[in-house]
This record gives structure tokens, C-alpha cells and sequence, in this order.
């Protein structure tokens, strides 16, 4: 009761002419640059963060839950009518959504895709309202060691997890941790690879790594396999549904909803599993098999809730416990730093008023969502007909202008261009992006809590074992690590056996 209680307390905080009006501002933002192919989600939000620098925080949070749900929103438009999905999450929506479009149906897809993030985001939320409180409290009685034991996990499960090579995955877990270390030692005072430039006394603002490894690495990216026309796309129709179409989407909206929550509270979990998963189900239980493969609604139906009840499970983990589980929640923990806030277990009762505000323009982002995507879908389909050379030019620009307004430094400018190049390397030679994130951010902190652990043990390397916590979670990391091992030496031969 006291949650429901404090979200509406967070939505008598929303309701107001002008935080409708930026709420209504961010989702446009992030669904009009969400729908631009090749930038995605992760990228809308680093791109668009400093678009709420000088706000007062409640606002900023309250137009940035905007454009994270607008980005998510957007990913759909541009993988059912070009086939190019922003993100992996995006991939299954493809898989029929073109097909769809391809068949005349482009209309339709797009309306489940919609319906369907409604549906799923509102559930979502709606679970994030009544977990994280119960984390908060579980995250409350934790220690030292035991937070050390998480974040390692955290950077063992994003490397073991992400990308086809673990090896890549640690390489760009080491960039990360890297670029985390510079600046001053908080416990001895030492300044750590700042070359005697006294403006990294401070370290690397997080907002310039974002914008640099997304946004100007993605552009660099892209200009060096440059196409100078436009890519065709499908026309379309204002969405709409028949009677069918609902008949063959709700349940896939219901059961994708069911799949992307619990694996977006996950570390690692992310959004690709529970979207391959979804369509999985949906091939099994349709009625239409004939139809996968070449259009099936229920293809786009569950795997767009999947990937929607995902984004809604990232906020868990973040805002109860300051983790973020993939790109876009990285880059939402940075915007937190940005204004000085610290999310964890505290964070709801030093914050209250910020947070139930954010989880209650959510609802409202969701349905301002709802009401633009339907009607506004020919409109958002023309945005994909700029030429790519003016599109990532303009990219640029503003990436450019967001990195020099957070400190207003020229130094943060090289900065920026170093991190787009390394981010241009990083998607030359196949190195995920999320580990690089993770440690920029995680690296600090866990080096606080490991070094705290150590001395409330005198320097005992048991002072890392904390109490059960810690045990099941050090288990869990031997388990990740092993698996490859144990699947190749004893799972593998047993199943051969056996056929």
C-alpha cells in the first residue's frame, strides 16, 4: 500500500502542465531519433542526455524516461519497414515485420508493434512499482564484499554472455576499467594516467564516453561503408487492427510480456533471449504455422512485448541497486551521476520524490507513446528518406555540442573524438560495446568496495567472503565460467551417447 501510496504521490508530481510538456517533448525526441536506422536505443539516450543538462533533476528524469521509452518505441518502425534493426533486440521484429510490410500489412505491424509496447511497458512498469522496493530491502542488509561479489558478477556475466568471444568481451571490459581508473585515488591521492593534464584530475566524464563510443563511433562507422542514397522504404497507412488481428496479438502481447521482464532484472539477461524465446513460443502455439516465415502477426506481437517488458525490468536492478544490466541502463546510471545521484539502496529513501516521479512519467510516457506512434507512423516513416551523409553529420554536431556542454571544456572535445575512434575500433574488429560501459562505471565502485572490504580485514584476501550473499554469487561465477567446459567435456559426450 505505501508503494501504491508514493506512486501517486510521483504522479501528483507529473501531472502538471509543464512536466506533461516535456514528458510529451522527451518521447517525441526519443521516438523521432529512435526510429533513424543503425541508432537504437543505447545510442538515442546518450545522444539526447545532454538535451537535460540545466534542468532542475525531477524535470530532467521526467523528459529522459521520455526518450528511453521513445527510443525503445522507435527501434520497431525501422526494423519493420527497412529490415534494419537499431539493436540485436530488434532482430526477431524483423524477422516477420518486413515480411508484413513486404505483403501489404506494413500498417498492421506496425499497430501490434505499437499495442503491444503499450501493453508490455505498462506491465512492466507496473511490476517495477511493486519489485524494486523489495530489493531496495534486500539490498539494504548487503555488505562490502557482498556488492564486490555482484559487480564482479556483473562484469563476468556481460563478458561470458555478450558477443561470440569472451575474449572480446574482457578486452573491452579492460578498456573500460581503463578509462573507469583515471584521475585522482580516492584513498591515496594519486593521480592515475592523467599525463600532468590537470583537467582529468577528475576523471573522464561518463556523459563523454557515451556520446563518444555511441554516437561518434557509430558514425564513424557508418560513414566508412557509406551508401549516398536513401533507403527505399514501404509506404504506409495509418496503423490499424482488424478483429483478427487482436484475436491472433493478445496473448503473444501477454506471454513476450512474461519472457522480457524477469531476464531484463537479470545481469546480462538483456532483451535478445526473451525476444528469440517469445517467437520461439509463438511458432510452436500458433494456429498459422504456415504463415511464420512469411508475415505471421503473432512474429512481431510477442517478441516487440519481450523487448519492451525488458527495458521496464532494466530500471530494477538500476534505481534498487545502482547496476545497470545492458547499454541503455548505462547509460541512464550516467545520467544519474551527472546530477550528482547515486542509485542504490538509499536512492529511494534519499531520492523519494525523483524516483516515484520517474516511475510514474513512465505510465504517462507510455501512453503519450501510444497516441503518437498510431497516428504520427507515415510521418515517422518519412524520417527514414534523409540521405545517411546529412543524418550522421548532424549526428555529429550535436554529439559534438552535448560533450562540450558538460564541461564546457575544449579538452572534452578530443576526448570525444578519441572515444568515437575507439568506438569505431571496437565495431572494426567485433568487440561488444556493453562491457566497455559496464566497466567505465562499475570499475570505480567496485574498486571502492573491494578496497573497503580489504581493509575491514586487515588485508585478508577472505575479507572479500562476506556472508551467504557472497558465497551463492562467487558459486554462480565459477558455474559461468566453467559452463563452456562442462558442456564441451560431460554435457556434449552424454547427449552423443545417448543418440
Amino acid at each position: 500500500m505505501d508503494n501504491l501510496n508514493h506512486l501517486l504521490e510521483g504522479f501528483a508530481h507529473v501531472v502538471t502542465p509543464m512536466n506533461l510538456l516535456l514528458a510529451l517533448i522527451g518521447v517525441t525526441i526519443g521516438t523521432a531519433v529512435g526510429v533513424l536506422p543503425g541508432i537504437g536505443p543505447a545510442m538515442t539516450v546518450a545522444l539526447l542526455l545532454p538535451v537535460t543538462y540545466g534542468m532542475e533533476p525531477t524535470q530532467a528524469f521526467i523528459m529522459f524516461a521520455g526518450i528511453f521509452y521513445g527510443g525503445m518505441y522507435g527501434g520497431s518502425t525501422t526494423s519493420i519497414l527497412l529490415n534494419t534493426p537499431g539493436e540485436s533486440s530488434s532482430v526477431v521484429t524483423a524477422i516477420e515485420g518486413n515480411k508484413m510490410a513486404k505483403a501489404g500489412r506494413a500498417a498492421q505491424a506496425l499497430a501490434t508493434a505499437a499495442i503491444g509496447s503499450f501493453v508490455a511497458g505498462t506491465i512492466g512498469t507496473l511490476l517495477l512499482v511493486l519489485v524494486a522496493p523489495l530489493v531496495v530491502d534486500f539490498a539494504v542488509g548487503l555488505g562490502a564484499p557482498d556488492y564486490f561479489a555482484i559487480m564482479l558478477l556483473s562484469f563476468i556475466a556481460v563478458t561470458a554472455v555478450l558477443g561470440s568471444s569472451r575474449i572480446r568481451g574482457f578486452a573491452s571490459l579492460l578498456v573500460g576499467l581503463v578509462i573507469g581508473i583515471v584521475g585522482i585515488d580516492s584513498v591515496s591521492g594519486q593521480q592515475r594516467l592523467t599525463f600532468g593534464v590537470p583537467q582529468l584530475a577528475d576523471g573522464i566524464d561518463v556523459v563523454v564516453v557515451a556520446v563518444g563510443i555511441f554516437a561518434v563511433g557509430e558514425a564513424l562507422w557508418v560513414a566508412a561503408h557509406l551508401r549516398r542514397k536513401p533507403a527505399g522504404v514501404i509506404p504506409v497507412g495509418v496503423p490499424w487492427m482488424g478483429r483478427e488481428d487482436w484475436k491472433r496479438s493478445w496473448k503473444p502481447w501477454l506471454r513476450g510480456t512474461a519472457f522480457g521482464f524477469p531476464f531484463g532484472a537479470m545481469p546480462a539477461g538483456g532483451a535478445e533471449i526473451p525476444t528469440f524465446l517469445s517467437y520461439a513460443t509463438e511458432k510452436k502455439l500458433t494456429k498459422h504455422p504456415e504463415q511464420f516465415g512469411k508475415g505471421a502477426i503473432e512474429g512481431v506481437a510477442g517478441p516487440e512485448a519481450a523487448n519492451n517488458a525488458s527495458a521496464a525490468g532494466t530500471l530494477v536492478p538500476m534505481l534498487a541497486i545502482g547496476l545497470p544490466t545492458n547499454a541503455t541502463a548505462a547509460v541512464m546510471l550516467a545520467a544519474f551521476q551527472s546530477y550528482g545521484i547515486q542509485p542504490g539502496p538509499l536512492l529511494f529513501e534519499r531520492e523519494s520524490g525523483l524516483v516515484w516521479a520517474l516511475i510514474a512519467s513512465l505510465f504517462i510516457g507510455n501512453l503519450l507513446l501510444l497516441l503518437l506512434n498510431l497516428p504520427l507512423a507515415p510521418a515517422w516513416a518519412r524520417l527514414l528518406r534523409i540521405p545517411r551523409p546529412y543524418l550522421y553529420a548532424g549526428i555529429v554536431f550535436f554529439a559534438s555540442m552535448g560533450a562540450y556542454a558538460v564541461n564546457a571544456q575544449p579538452l572534452d572535445l578530443f576526448l570525444l573524438l578519441t572515444l568515437g575512434l575507439i568506438g569505431f575500433g571496437m565495431r572494426r574488429f567485433g568487440l561488444p560495446v556493453l562491457p566497455l560501459i559496464v566497466g567505465v562505471i562499475l570499475g570505480p565502485r567496485a574498486e571502492l568496495q573491494g578496497r573497503r572490504s580489504l581493509q575491514l580485514s586487515g588485508g585478508e584476501l577472505s575479507g572479500l567472503l562476506g556472508g551467504p550473499v557472497s558465497y551463492v554469487i562467487y558459486a554462480v561465477i565459477v558455474l559461468v565460467l566453467a559452463w563452456p567446459l562442462v558442456r564441451r567435456y560431460i554435457v556434449r559426450p552424454l547427449v552423443e551417447q545417448r543418440a
